[in-house]
């Protein structure tokens, strides 16, 4: 089991990501739609999983305490 600073920081790290690949969808809208729909796809399920993520953090937070 990851510990909980591991946690922390696979939480920043998908947070950087999806923040990349939005940033990359807006250049990309115009000229290749489908492609800022995939990238925008992918930043969903990155999302979906950082809440999982922050959510076992604070569990984690709150049994240690």
């Amino acid at each position: 089991m990851p510990s909980l600073a591991q946690m922390t920081g696979s939480l920043h790290i998908h947070n950087f990501y999806i923040g990349k690949l939005k940033a990359k969808q807006e250049q990309i809208f115009a000229s290749d739609p489908e492609l800022a729909m995939l990238l925008d796809n992918v930043a969903e399920v990155l999302s979906e999983h950082v809440v999982t993520l922050a959510n076992e953090i604070a569990d984690r937070e709150c049994d240690d305490r």
